[in-house]
C-alpha cells in the first residue's frame, strides 16, 4: 500500500511496528493500513490511562475505543492546533497563541479559553492548563445560565414565578441541572402548563352551563352523595318491581329469616358487611324507598346525605322517594356525569382550579420560555469551554495513546511502561513487571491461558480489605517450584502504593531453559522421596501396631492366654528360590552398571566429560526442546484480549525480552557475602565412604573378570 507520507518502522516482539515520532505522523495515520495497528480497540477501564481522556474519545460511550475513534480525536485536535507537534510533547498547558481560531470551532474555543481565564481572575494569562480546568464543573455549575435549558426554582428572584415552578415540579416532575439542582425544561414546563389549560378550560364548560352544575358549588358534593347510593337504590327499586310482578318474591327478596337467624349469632353493627348486603328496606309492590325510618342501618348515613344534598335541593323535603323520583334524579345528573368523563388526564387538577387560574393568568408560562431561551443561548458558549478541556486532554494524551495503542513502543523498547502494566508483583524473590488487571479470574484464565505465560493470578487487598482488585502477573524466570495457591506477596501499584497479594489460581507454563534442563532430575527426586516416605511410613506404621499387639498380648495371663501355635518348619526351597531371585536381579544391575561403567572407562580421557554430558542431554534434552518451543511462541496478545483488547498483532514475547520482565533476587554490586553459616547442618560423609567402598568393588570386580586384561 503506498502513502503519500513516509513512515519509520521498527521490529520487535517478531513484528514491525509502525514509529510515531512527530506530529506529522500523527495526522497521516489515517492513511497507514489498520493491519499495521497493535491493536485495533481497548477497554477505557482497568487501563493506566487517564479515564476522562479516554471517555472524550469514546465517542459511542460503550467502553471501548476503537482506532476509528482514535483517529478521530487525532483529526480533530490536529484542526485546532497550528502546530500538530505540541501533540507529541505531551504538555498539560496550552498557549493561547498555539489555537487555530481560522475556523468557527476554533474561534468559539479560543473565546471560550478567554472567558475561563478571566473568570479565574487570570484575563491577561497567556496560557491555560488542565489545573486551571480542576473546577470547571463547579466554574459551568456557577453560571447564571449554563445551556442546558433548565430552570432551577432556587434561582429566581420572584416569588410568584419561584412558586409555579416549585409547583411545576411537584406535578410533572424534574430534571438536573448542571449544578445538581432540580429544575424544569421546556418538555416539563409545556406539559404542565398544557394539562392546566386543558382542565381549566374544562373546568370553564361546566361552570357555563347550569345543566352540568346543577346545584352551583355544591354539585361535586350531591354528586358524591348520589353516587355512593346510586347502585343500591336501583337495587332496591328493581326488587320492589320484581314483588310487583309476584307477589311470592316480596318475602325471599327482602332476605329470609334463616338470613337473619345466621346474623343472629354475630356482634352486629352498622359497619357490618353482612349487614350492608341486605336491601335498603323490607320489599314490597310499589313502595317507595324510605329515607328517614324502615332504613337498613348499614346506610343510614349514606340515604341522611342523600336527603340532605340531593333530594331536598332539588325535590323538596321529603321522608320518602318514589321510582319515578328517583329516575328524575337520575336524568338531572346525566349532564354532570357526561361532563366528568370529559375531564383531561392530568395532575394540574391537585392545585385547584383558583390556583391553575393564577398560574395560567399570572404571565409565567411566558416568562419560563423566555429564561429558557436565554440559557439555551449559552449552549455553544458553555459547549466551548467543555472543548478546551478536551483539547488539553487531548493535546496531553493522544502521543502516549498511540503509542500503546498503534504501536507497542512503549513496552518493547522499555522506555516507560505499558498502560496495560498495572504495577509490580514481589513473590518468590522474583518482581514480575508483566502485571495486568482482571475482572473475572475463570473468564480471563480462559483465553490468557494460550498465551503460553506461567500466570499467577492474585487477590490484591489495602486499606483493611476496603479496596480490592485481581491481578494476573507473569512469571518469566526462574522457576515454578514453590509457586503454590495460597502463597503471599506484595504488589506496588503504579502510584507506589503497597497492596497484600494472595494467589488464588496459576496456570502453569515452562518458564525458562534452566527450569527444563533440571526438571527430570527434580521429578526423579521427587519420586524417589515420595516413595521412600511411603516405606517408612509403612514401616512406622507396622512398628507401631506390633507394639500394641505385643503389649495388648502381654496384659493377659498366662492361664487365659491361648496356646501358641507351633512354627512352621523351615522351607529351604522357598527361601532358596527368594535369594535366586534377588540373585539374579543383583546380577542383572551390576551387568548394566559395568556396562556404563565400562564403556566410559573404555573412553578416552578427554573424552570422559562429552559421554557425560551427553548422558545428561539424553535426560534433559527433551524437555528443554519442548520448553523452547513453548517458550518461543509466548503471545502477549490472548491476555489482552481476555481484558477486552482487540489486539491485531502477534505480540509474541522471545526469551531474552521475556527474562527481562522478571527480575531475579541479586546481591548488590561490591556488596560482601560471608559464606560462613553457624547454624548450617553438619556433613555426613559415610555416604561418600560408601560410593567410593561401591567404586572401589566395581573396579575389583572389572579387573577380576578380566575387563582391564
Amino acid at each position: 500500500m503506498t502513502t503519500s507520507h513516509t513512515w519509520n518502522f521498527f521490529r520487535a516482539g517478531g513484528f514491525d511496528q509502525v514509529q510515531l515520532d512527530s506530529g506529522a505522523d500523527l495526522l497521516a495515520l489515517k492513511e497507514l493500513d489498520q493491519k499495521l495497528w497493535v491493536a485495533l480497540g481497548c477497554p477505557t477501564r482497568g487501563l493506566e490511562f487517564d479515564t476522562r481522556t479516554l471517555d472524550l474519545i469514546d465517542s459511542d460511550a460503550d467502553g471501548h475505543v476503537r482506532a476509528n475513534e482514535v483517529l478521530a480525536a487525532i483529526d480533530w485536535a490536529g484542526r485546532l492546533l497550528k502546530n500538530a507537534d505540541l501533540l507529541v510533547e505531551g504538555a498539560d498547558s496550552l498557549a493561547l497563541a498555539d489555537i487555530d481560531d481560522s475556523s468557527e470551532e476554533g474561534k468559539q474555543v479560543l473565546a471560550s479559553v478567554r472567558h475561563i481565564l478571566k473568570s479565574l481572575g487570570k484575563p491577561d494569562a497567556a496560557a491555560i492548563s488542565l489545573a486551571d480546568m480542576a473546577d470547571i464543573e463547579k466554574f459551568v455549575a456557577g453560571l447564571e445560565f449554563n445551556g442546558d435549558g433548565v430552570i432551577c426554582a432556587g434561582r429566581i428572584a420572584d416569588a410568584g414565578l419561584r412558586a409555579t415552578v416549585e409547583d411545576i415540579i411537584k406535578c410533572a416532575g424534574s430534571v438536573a441541572d448542571l449544578s445538581g439542582e432540580a429544575g424544569v425544561n421546556r418538555d416539563i414546563a409545556d406539559r404542565f402548563f398544557a394539562e392546566a389549560a386543558a382542565y381549566a378550560a374544562w373546568q370553564a364548560k361546566g361552570e357555563s352551563d347550569a345543566a352540568i352544575l346543577l346545584l352551583g358549588e355544591k354539585t361535586m358534593t350531591a354528586a358524591e352523595a348520589f353516587h355512593a347510593v346510586r347502585d343500591k337504590v336501583n337495587d332496591y327499586f328493581t326488587r320492589c318491581q320484581l314483588a310487583a310482578y309476584d307477589a311470592r318474591a316480596a318475602v325471599p327478596l327482602s332476605r329470609s329469616a334463616e338470613d337473619y337467624q345466621r346474623l343472629a349469632a354475630q356482634n352486629l353493627s352498622a359497619q357490618s358487611q353482612d349487614v350492608a348486603d341486605f336491601p335498603l328496606a323490607t320489599v314490597e309492590a310499589g313502595k317507595p324507598l324510605p329515607l328517614v325510618s324502615g332504613i337498613n342501618p348499614a346506610w343510614q348515613g349514606k340515604l341522611d346525605a342523600l336527603r340532605e344534598r340531593v333530594v331536598m335541593p332539588l325535590l323538596g323535603n321529603r321522608e320518602s322517594l318514589s321510582v319515578q323520583d328517583w329516575a328524575a334524579l337520575c336524568a338531572r345528573f346525566a349532564a354532570f356525569e357526561a361532563w366528568q368523563t370529559e375531564k383531561p388526564a392530568g395532575s394540574a387538577e391537585q392545585f385547584g382550579i383558583v390556583r391553575i387560574r393564577e398560574i395560567l393568568g399570572g404571565g409565567h408560562q411566558t416568562v419560563l420560555d423566555g429564561l429558557m431561551a436565554q440559557d439555551k443561548a449559552v449552549e455553544a458558549e458553555v459547549k466551548a469551554t467543555r472543548l478546551v478541556e478536551k483539547l488539553l486532554r487531548y493535546s496531553r494524551d493522544l502521543f502516549k495513546l498511540v503509542n500503546n495503542f498503534v504501536s507497542f513502543r512503549n513496552f518493547y523498547t522499555g522506555q516507560d511502561k505499558a498502560i496495560f502494566q498495572v504495577g509490580t508483583l514481589y513473590l518468590d524473590g522474583r518482581s514480575c513487571e508483566l502485571c495486568v488487571k482482571v475482572e473475572d479470574v475463570a473468564k480471563h484464565a480462559g483465553l490468557a491461558g494460550m498465551g503460553g505465560f506461567c500466570l499467577a493470578y492474585c487477590d490484591c487487598v489495602r486499606s483493611g480489605g476496603a479496596e480490592k482488585m485481581t491481578i494476573a502477573a507473569a512469571f518469566t524466570a526462574g522457576d515454578s517450584d514453590y509457586l503454590m495457591v495460597g502463597r503471599n506477596g506484595i504488589f506496588y501499584d503504579r502510584k507506589g502504593q503497597d497492596w497484600d497479594a494472595s494467589i488464588v489460581r496459576i496456570i502453569d507454563h515452562p518458564i525458562s531453559i534452566r527450569q527444563a534442563f533440571w526438571s527430570p532430575y527434580k521429578k526423579l527426586s521427587k519420586l524417589i522421596s515420595e516413595q521412600l516416605q511411603k516405606l517408612a511410613a509403612s514401616k512406622a506404621g507396622s512398628v507401631d501396631s506390633q507394639m500394641i499387639k505385643a503389649a495388648v498380648d502381654g496384659s493377659k495371663t498366662a492361664a487365659e492366654a491361648p496356646s501358641a501355635p507351633p512354627k512352621p518348619p523351615f522351607d529351604v526351597g522357598k527361601f532358596a528360590g527368594i535369594f535366586a531371585a534377588i540373585g539374579l536381579a543383583i546380577g542383572a544391575i551390576g551387568g548394566i552398571l559395568a556396562s556404563i561403567v565400562g564403556g566410559v572407562l573404555g573412553l578416552k580421557f578427554w573424552q570422559i566429560p562429552l559421554a557425560l554430558i551427553g548422558l545428561m542431554l539424553l535426560v534433559s534434552g527433551p524437555s528443554m526442546v519442548m520448553a523452547w518451543f513453548k517458550l518461543k511462541r509466548r503471545n502477549l496478545a490472548p491476555i489482552l484480549d481476555a481484558n477486552g483488547w482487540a489486539i491485531n498483532a502477534r505480540a509474541r514475547i522471545n526469551i531474552p525480552f521475556g527474562t527481562s520482565l522478571t527480575g531475579m533476587a541479586e546481591l548488590p554490586e561490591g556488596a560482601n557475602r560471608s559464606v560462613v553459616d553457624p547454624f548450617a547442618e553438619k556433613q555426613v560423609l559415610w555416604p561418600y565412604y560408601l560410593a567410593i567402598a561401591a567404586g572401589i568393588v566395581a573396579l575389583t570386580g572389572l579387573w577380576y573378570v578380566g575387563f582391564f586384561g
